[in-house]
């Protein structure tokens, strides 16, 4: 029946004795009950072994005497059997669980006095001075006096005792690390040391509470996090699921130095089988559909320092349904919906209003709200008829007014558009398959309301049948259309962009400056009784997550509603919009790009040809696939024949390097850009150069063409965007060029890409710059220094990404690029929101990918298929003898040619 909740906040439980407790000691009605004595850094706690007798708790402070009985009495035959005997007097003690029923604490007040008589009456000498310093500390006046005392009583027990290497699980486990530290639950720290081997962490309780150690296998934690603990970053959290809300176990360190070390310690032992994700890598996830809105923000939770393990930092959910009264939960109307994109507190404008003016009236420092949207008292609210412990725990023994308990969801939702200091969110619990706190089954007295209504069940809306299907459609809610396109709004506010500074004022989310992170540097307050006082008022008012993203969150992609298997190559009729007889050409091309993206890792080398004397910079093909066109450093265009295995032209337009070829539609002309500052055009028919263009102050290092507009960059630090006209007799061939645009960067660029609609430019420089351009307007939406040295090539995602069961049309919503740094960028077109970082073992020069898979070419010559959203290598393929320089892939994506420095082409093939 014992638990740590029954001791105040803050309060450390040392020891415990096995002890009878004696009443109306030599009295006619004298009665014993056997239990157990803990000692307690603020009390004296007895636990009887029978149930049906109250738990007896004696608060230091209220003692008047503690004291053994003295020696001669000790002596006298007559009363030899107080041995052992610590005698207590006190003026108040509280009963609890009496019958073993949960209710709030009975107080027991006037003088009365409790004999305690240990089973082991050498320990009574210790006990007594144990008893006498604590008694000592909470006499003490200022709260930090008592602190800095229990402090100093529980370091010095801890340094007394260290781990016991015979808990270790084997003989042979290897030592790494053993130091002082408190594990974490709800309320309550339990002190204690902890152990790292080379095959287990381990945390043994200075007490033996609740049990004597606690073991956790190394090779099955799955994700670890630094926590801010008491605003202090001393905390680490460990799990051992992917997805769980709860973790296997938390602990706080008493310097950040262990806590960094441990960290180090678990984190090397597991990179190897886990990738740390960061708040990007699950945008990514969650914008494709790989992740639910309810995972997603379990993530960002977690990231964001909230545990469930520190209720002033607990998960916090949104609101999500507006509607409380309807019989049938309508999820396709925005009524049905709260306003996601404002705080709770901006929902109801003249409480808004209100609470404005007297923010315009306050003195620095101003906030809008005198609560915060999650604290301790908010989440037990929701959860006392569950964990009543705690909220008796957290309210000193007591459960709160009827009336203000959590008896309605409309009453509460009510309140929190109404309230004049209500603005709390929820918890996970509300959008999880647990409804246990809905539901008074423990029979707790929670009172009467004022019109005499007991407190029972939680009264549900009249669209929820039961508390089971209540949480169904809140689940349904927060998965439902609607929130996928208006939740990052809400991420805005609780871990964004909007949730400090001016952004934070103008969208009405501005709280007390001590819930914020970084609000009150508690190492720069020297007065313990300040800083003690300071403590408790933070984590009691509640805390404001830890800051995630700094602009603008980019929204979901929602998916064209239409299904499709992964593994089939028939799309599902009976779910698709389209009829048989109307199914779209484009339909049947997506189905097999995407068959090829999921076999993609079965691409084999068909044949290979060496044709150029130096590295292959550019591949181009003809549309039936004939003829391959060429560019290389050896400053030639070739005509390479599929079919008869030769090659059939060979043009040097200059004696400088080529850098890149396209074939313009029609396979008529072939242009290749130079390292001599120009663009050649070549005609296949007539077999000759017809046309230059010298644009540029330096070489050209990429061109694209699209829609009759040809898009050149140079080392001269600009993108050119052209307007070519053909010329209009078959005398004169040559094409007319004028300039459109001109988009001018500080350095030289090195690749260029445009997204499906042609609107928007990607541009890679020599300096890892990546820039992402209005074409329309020639002006720069986004600069981002992605990467440390030259970007070698930049791929915008394609119009379409399969996710699950869902074609996803992105519209080019990413772009990605690869660097001479060794790594994979993924940023957020519409935001420039870097979303994802993949390292690699070294370079990746040139590649294609589908939006979720990744086909590059390495240095080392190997083409490597890659997971983008799980940051791992699928596949490696041998491949050309020095660096894949170019990569051409049909548009069926089953076909691809790679260049490189090698001088040889190969052309691959999927093998089904």
């Amino acid at each position: 029946r014992f638990s740590l909740l029954l001791l105040n906040l803050e309060e450390y439980y040392f020891e415990q004795h096995t002890a009878n407790h004696v009443i109306n000691k030599g009295r006619r009605d004298e009665r014993k009950f056997r239990g157990s004595l803990k000692i307690c850094s603020k009390s004296i706690i007895f636990e009887p072994d029978d149930n049906i007798q109250p738990i007896i708790k004696i608060p230091l402070r209220d003692c008047i005497s503690i004291k053994a009985p003295e020696d001669n009495e000790a002596n006298n035959p007559f009363t030899r059997d107080t041995s052992g005997g610590i005698s207590v007097v006190c003026n108040q003690v509280f009963l609890i669980k009496e019958r073993n029923i949960i209710a709030p604490y009975k107080t027991v007040r006037g003088r009365t006095e409790h004999l305690f008589q240990l089973d082991v009456a050498g320990k009574l000498g210790d006990v007594v001075q144990t008893l006498h310093q604590l008694y000592r500390a909470s006499c003490l006046d200022k709260m930090g006096d008592q602190a800095a005392m229990i402090t100093a009583i529980l370091q010095s027990r801890l340094a007394r005792t260290s781990f016991d290497k015979n808990r270790f699980q084997s003989i042979s486990e290897t030592l790494h690390m053993e130091c002082k530290a408190e594990m974490v639950t709800p309320l309550v720290t339990n002190p204690g040391h902890v152990c790292v081997t080379d095959a287990n962490l381990y945390f043994q309780p200075l007490n033996g509470y609740p049990k004597p150690v606690v073991q956790i296998t190394l090779k099955n934690v799955r994700r670890i996090y630094k926590r801010r603990h008491g605003l202090m970053p001393l905390g680490l959290e460990v799990f051992c699921t992917e997805n769980d809300l709860c973790s296997d176990i938390y602990l706080k360190f008493y310097n950040y130095q262990d806590r960094d070390e441990l960290y180090f310690l678990i984190a090397t032992y597991i990179e190897n089988h886990v990738t740390e994700h960061t708040a990007e890598s699950y945008m990514l996830q969650w914008q494709r559909g790989h992740i639910s809105n309810y995972q997603y923000l379990l993530h960002l939770n977690n990231l964001a320092d909230r545990s469930c393990n520190d209720l002033s930092q607990y998960p916090v959910f949104p609101w999500i349904i507006a509607d409380y009264s309807s019989s049938v939960l309508d999820l396709t109307k925005p009524e049905t919906f709260r306003d996601l994109s404002k705080p709770i507190g901006a929902l109801n404008k003249e409480r808004l209003d209100r609470l404005l003016t007297r923010y315009e009236e306050m003195p620095e420092p101003k906030f809008m709200y005198g609560s915060h949207y999650s604290s301790p008292g908010y989440v037990l609210f929701y959860l006392v008829r569950v964990a009543p412990e705690y909220m008796l725990c957290l309210q000193n023994g007591k459960f709160d007014h009827a009336d203000r308990m959590f008896n309605s969801l409309a009453e509460t939702w009510k309140n929190c558009l109404d309230g004049a200091t209500d603005f709390k969110e929820l918890i996970p619990e509300f959008y999880e398959n647990d409804s246990s706190f809905l539901v008074n089954s423990l029979k707790l007295d929670l009172g009467k309301r004022q019109g005499g209504k007991t407190v029972e069940d939680v009264e549900l809306p009249p669209w929820a049948s039961g508390p089971d299907d209540f949480l169904q459609k809140s689940q349904e809610a927060l998965e439902s259309q609607y929130v996928s396109e208006h939740l990052h709004e809400w991420i805005d506010i609780i871990f964004g962009y909007k949730q400090k500074g001016n952004e934070a004022v103008a969208a009405h989310n501005v709280f007390h400056p001590l819930t914020y992170e970084g609000g009150v540097d508690l190492n720069s307050i020297m007065d313990p009784n300040e800083k003690v006082a300071l403590l408790t008022q933070i984590l009691e008012f509640g805390q404001t997550p830890k800051q995630l993203f700094t602009i603008p969150h980019p929204r979901r992609i929602m998916p064209k509603l239409k299904s499709l298997s992964r593994t089939s190559s028939h799309i599902s009729m009976a779910e698709s919009p389209v009829s048989p007889n109307e199914e779209s050409f484009e339909d049947l091309t997506e189905e097999s790009i995407t068959l090829a993206w999921n076999n993609i890792a079965k691409l084999q080398s068909d044949e290979q040809y060496k044709i150029h004397k130096e590295a292959i910079t550019g591949i181009a093909v003809t549309c039936n696939g004939s003829s391959v066109f060429t560019t290389s450093q050896d400053s030639t265009l070739k005509m390479f024949s599929k079919e008869s295995k030769t090659i059939q032209r060979s043009v040097s337009f200059s004696n400088m390097a080529l850098s890149s070829c396209l074939i313009l539609p029609g396979d008529t002309t072939v242009i290749s850009s130079s390292w001599d500052n120009h663009i050649y055009f070549y005609s296949i028919a007539f077999g000759r150069q017809q046309d230059i263009l010298m644009g540029h102050d330096d070489a050209v290092s990429k061109i694209c063409w699209r829609d009759g507009r040809l898009y050149s960059a140079s080392w001269d630090s600009t993108v050119k965007v052209w307007h070519c006209v053909p010329g209009e007799t078959p005398s004169n061939k040559k094409h007319h060029f004028q300039l459109l645009a001109e988009l001018e960067h500080d350095v030289s660029v090195n690749t260029i890409d445009l997204n499906a609609t042609n609107t928007t430019l990607a541009s890679g420089t020599k300096e890892g710059t990546i820039s992402v351009w209005d074409v329309t307007t020639a002006t720069a939406l986004h600069q981002l220094p992605c990467h440390s040295g030259t970007v070698f090539d930049a791929a915008f995602s394609p119009a379409f990404v399969l996710s699950s069961a869902f074609f996803f049309h992105v519209d080019s919503r990413h772009l990605l690029s690869t660097g001479e740094d060794c790594c994979f960028k993924v940023v957020d077109v519409q935001t420039g929101m870097l979303i994802s970082s993949v390292t690699t073992d070294q370079p990746q020069r040139c590649f294609k990918w589908d939006g979720n898979t990744i086909l590059s070419g390495s240095q080392s010559g190997e083409l490597l298929i890659w997971d983008l959203l799980g940051g791992k290598v699928i596949e490696r393929i041998k491949g050309h003898t020095g660096a894949v320089t170019s990569m051409w892939m049909n548009e069926q994506c089953n076909s691809v040619i790679t260049g490189g420095e090698d001088r040889q082409i190969m052309f691959w093939k999927l093998q089904y």
